[in-house]
């Protein structure tokens, strides 16, 4: 079985086989922690440990794959404190404001979304991380002073339900096979 991806952003359409998909859905679970991780994926998929590696750069020539990246459990290593911020730039419409803010080192992702007017007017967002919430509160005060930007709303996580890659095989419509 063979699928057919085509992509339009790039006009490539990727062919995945059997063995990719497997590959992919066994790539979702992390590498093991065992001396020779792609030997041992291989040995799951009938493959060499080479052949793994040689599949996982095709897939990221191809654009399947971005990285392959270690995922840390937050919490085992003292970050507790998780916040959202919802920022109302001074300039509404500055196209350097998003730039600006992503450039902070405490912030780990930035976004900018359409405001509903006369409901909530913040326009970007960002994420914060520490081992406190003292400590991300000076952070973000500190993201405030060197920005210029006094309009925000700090928002502490309280509680996790689910953190996952956001594309997975088997789910968001995922499934391949």
């Amino acid at each position: 079985m063979c699928v057919f991806l085509f992509y339009p952003h790039n006009k490539r359409r990727v062919t995945l086989d059997q063995t990719d998909i497997e590959l992919l859905r066994e790539l979702e679970h992390g590498l093991p922690l065992v001396p020779a991780p792609f030997e041992e994926i291989g040995k799951r998929l009938g493959l060499t440990g080479e052949l793994v590696m040689e599949r996982i750069r095709a897939l990221k020539t191809a654009g399947l794959i971005r990285k392959l990246r270690a995922r840390i459990d937050q919490r085992k290593v003292g970050i507790t404190a998780n916040a959202l911020v919802a920022w109302k730039p001074e300039e509404a419409g500055n196209p350097g404001i998003g730039m600006l803010l992503a450039a902070f080192p405490s912030v780990t992702h930035c976004y900018e979304r359409l405001p509903v007017p006369g409901r909530w007017e913040y326009t970007h967002y960002t994420v914060h991380h520490g081992t406190s919430r003292e400590r991300v509160l000076d952070e973000v005060r500190a993201v405030a002073e060197k920005t210029g930007s006094r309009d925000y709303l700090v928002l502490f996580s309280t509680r996790e339900f689910k953190r996952v890659p956001n594309v997975r095989m088997r789910e968001n419509g995922g499934d391949l096979a």
